[in-house]
C-alpha cells in the first residue's frame, strides 16, 4: 500500500515519494530498528526507492514533453555534491533534530506554494552561481530529509514563472541524481553501524523491494492525472499535502 501511495504521489507531484515513505516507515520499522539509528534508516531506504520511482516516473513525464532538461542540466552537478555529504552530514544529527528539521522545512515549503510567492524575473534570467548554490543546497537539504528534492526543485521554479505541470516534471528528473548520490551516502555512512540483519548501510533492503515493486507501477499513473487536472488546484493540494506530512512526523 505504502508503494502503490508513495509511487501515485510521486509521479502526481514530483517529489519522488520520499515525503510519505520516511513517516510511514518510522511507524512501521519502530520495533525493528533502534530509535538511535530509526529515523537514519527510514530516510535511507526512502532515498533508495527514490532511485526506482523516479525513473518510472522520469520516463511518464519525459514522454509528455514537460521536463525541462536545460534547468536539470543546471542544477545536477552541485545537487550530487550536496545529496552525497547532506547523507554523511545525517549520521551526526539526532533523531528528534531530523525530525523537527524535516517538518519545519515541509511547512515553510507549504506557506510559499500556498501564497502564490513568486520572483519578480524569470528562471532563465537567473545568473549561473544562484544554479550552483540552489542546486547544493537542494541536494543537501534533500538527502537529510531523506526526499526527491521535489518539495524544493518545484517551488524554487514556480517561484521563477514556471508552470507547475513543467515545474512538477522537471523536478522528477531532478530527484533521481539526488537519490543516487544520497543512496551511497547512506549506504558509506551507516556501513559500520549495527542495524538490522539484511540491511545495507541505513537501507532496509525488505522494505526498499516491497516498497519498489508498486511505486514504479503506479507513478505513471500519477503523472497521467498530473497532466489532466487544473495548475491551481495542484498547486493548493500539493500545499496541503506538505502541511499534513509535517504534522504527522511531528506527532510521532
Amino acid at each position: 500500500m505504502l508503494g502503490a501511495f508513495s509511487g501515485f504521489i510521486a509521479g502526481l507531484l514530483g517529489v519522488g515519494g520520499g515525503l510519505i515513505i520516511v513517516p510511514v516507515l518510522l511507524y512501521v520499522l519502530a520495533f525493528e530498528v533502534q530509535e538511535a539509528v530509526l529515523m537514519h534508516t527510514a530516510i535511507g531506504t526512502a532515498l533508495a526507492v527514490i532511485v526506482f520511482t523516479s525513473i518510472s516516473s522520469v520516463w511518464a513525464h519525459h514522454r509528455h514533453g514537460a521536463i525541462y532538461w536545460q534547468y536539470f542540466i543546471k542544477l545536477t552537478p552541485t545537487i550530487l555534491l550536496g545529496a552525497f555529504s547532506g547523507a554523511i552530514i545525517a549520521q551526526y544529527l539526532s533523531f528528534d533534530f531530523l525530525r523537527i528539521f524535516f517538518a519545519i522545512f515541509e511547512i515553510m515549503v507549504a506557506m510559499i506554494m500556498w501564497f502564490g510567492i513568486s520572483a519578480a524575473g524569470h528562471v532563465d534570467n537567473l545568473n549561473r552561481w544562484v544554479w550552483l548554490v540552489t542546486g547544493y543546497i537542494i541536494g543537501l537539504v534533500s538527502a537529510i530529509v531523506g526526499i526527491g528534492g521535489g518539495t524544493m526543485t518545484t517551488p524554487f521554479l514556480i517561484y521563477n514563472k514556471v508552470d507547475i505541470k513543467n515545474a512538477i516534471a522537471t523536478s522528477a528528473a531532478v530527484g533521481m541524481p539526488i537519490a543516487i548520490a544520497a543512496s551511497i551516502g547512506f549506504i558509506v555512512a551507516g556501513w559500520n553501524t549495527k542495524n538490522v540483519v539484511g540491511s545495507l548501510g541505513f537501507i532496509h533492503i525488505q522494505a526498499l523491494f516491497s516498497i519498489v515493486v508498486m511505486s514504479v507501477i503506479f507513478a505513471p499513473l500519477g503523472v497521467k492525472v498530473a497532466h489532466s487536472v487544473d495548475g491551481k488546484k495542484l498547486k493548493k493540494f500539493f500545499a496541503l499535502f506538505l502541511v499534513i506530512l509535517a504534522i504527522s512526523v511531528l506527532s510521532f
